[in-house]
C-alpha cells in the first residue's frame, strides 16, 4: 500500500508575506491601470470640440452660455464628471435645470430647461405680519413655485404680481394667487400683491388699488369670503358710485367696506 503523504504546511509568517505581497502587487497593478486610464482619456484626440445645446434658451445666448458654464466645465470628453457638468450649466442665470450627455467622440448634449417667471417674490422679514412692507430683497418665482435669483430687468416689460410671504411659503402662495386671480377677472379686475403673514393671515392689493384683508383659515375658507366678496361688490359700488379703498374680510358674518368719500358696513361680526 502507497502511502499518502501531505506537503509540509507553511509557517504562518511565510505564509502572511505571500498575502502581504499578492495584496500589495494587486494594488500596483490597480494604480496603474488607473493611471494609464487617466492618461489615455487626457490625450488630445479627446478633448471636447463641440457643445450642443437644446431646449430652453430664449433668455441665454451662446455668448452667456460659454462665458458662466465654460470656465466651470474641466476634463476630457471621457474623464469630465457629468454631474459636475450639469452642476456648471445650471449655475447659469435662468437655467432651471440642466441634462449633460456624452456624443461620440468629442461633443456634448446639453438640455436646458429655462426658469419660466410667475411672479415677483419678497421674503418677509422675521415678526412681519401681513400689513408690513418689510421685506428682504425682490427675487423671482417660476412656474413651479420655486424662488429664484436672475437680473430683474430682464422681466420689467412683463407684468408679474408681486408675491410677499415667509420662507418656503412661495408655492402655495403662487397656488392662492392663481385661484385668487381667477375669481379676480370674473370682475375685470387682478391681483397685484398678495401678502402672507408668519401668523398665516393673507392680504390682497387688486390692480384697481383695493386692499382686502382676507384673514387666516383653510385654503377653501379664504376663497370664500374672497369670492363672496367679488359678488357684491360691484353692486355696492355701482349704488354708491365710489370705487373701494379697502375692504375687511375677516368678519364672520360679512365685510367692513371704506369707500372714497363714504364709509359703509356690511354685516358686521367677529373678527377671525
Amino acid at each position: 500500500m502507497r502511502a499518502n503523504h501531505k506537503a509540509p504546511s507553511l509557517p504562518p509568517d511565510i505564509r502572511l508575506m505571500q498575502a502581504v505581497t499578492a495584496l500589495l502587487l494587486a494594488a500596483f497593478v490597480l494604480a496603474s491601470a488607473v493611471l494609464a486610464l487617466r492618461w489615455f482619456s487626457r490625450l488630445p484626440v479627446f478633448a471636447i470640440r463641440a457643445i450642443q445645446v437644446e431646449g430652453d434658451v430664449s433668455r441665454n445666448s451662446a455668448a452667456s452660455l460659454r462665458a458662466n458654464a465654460l470656465p466651470h466645465l474641466s476634463g476630457s470628453f471621457l474623464s469630465m464628471s457629468l454631474q459636475s457638468g450639469r452642476r456648471a450649466f445650471e449655475a447659469v442665470p435662468w437655467v432651471r435645470k440642466a441634462q449633460v450627455q456624452r456624443v461620440w467622440p468629442n461633443r456634448l448634449l446639453v438640455k436646458l430647461e429655462e426658469h419660466q417667471p410667475a411672479a415677483y417674490w419678497e421674503t418677509k422679514a422675521e415678526g412681519a405680519d401681513a400689513q408690513s412692507d418689510a421685506a428682504v430683497d425682490r427675487l423671482l418665482v417660476n412656474s413651479y413655485g420655486e424662488v429664484f435669483q436672475a437680473n430683474l430687468g430682464d422681466v420689467e416689460d412683463e407684468d408679474l404680481p408681486v408675491l410677499a410671504g415667509p420662507k418656503g411659503s412661495s408655492a402655495a402662495m403662487l397656488k392662492m394667487w392663481q385661484q385668487l386671480q381667477a375669481l379676480s377677472n370674473k370682475q375685470q379686475d387682478g391681483v397685484d400683491r398678495l401678502d402672507l403673514s408668519g401668523r398665516g393671515s393673507w392680504r390682497v392689493t387688486l390692480e384697481k388699488g383695493a386692499v382686502l384683508e382676507l384673514g387666516r383659515g383653510s385654503e377653501e375658507e379664504v376663497l370664500a369670503r374672497y369670492g363672496q366678496y367679488m359678488h357684491v361688490m360691484p353692486q355696492i359700488s355701482s349704488r354708491y358710485q365710489a370705487p373701494v379703498l379697502s375692504a375687511d374680510l375677516r368678519h364672520a358674518d360679512g365685510f367692513a367696506v371704506r369707500l372714497r368719500g363714504v364709509t359703509t358696513l356690511e354685516k358686521p361680526g367677529k373678527a377671525r
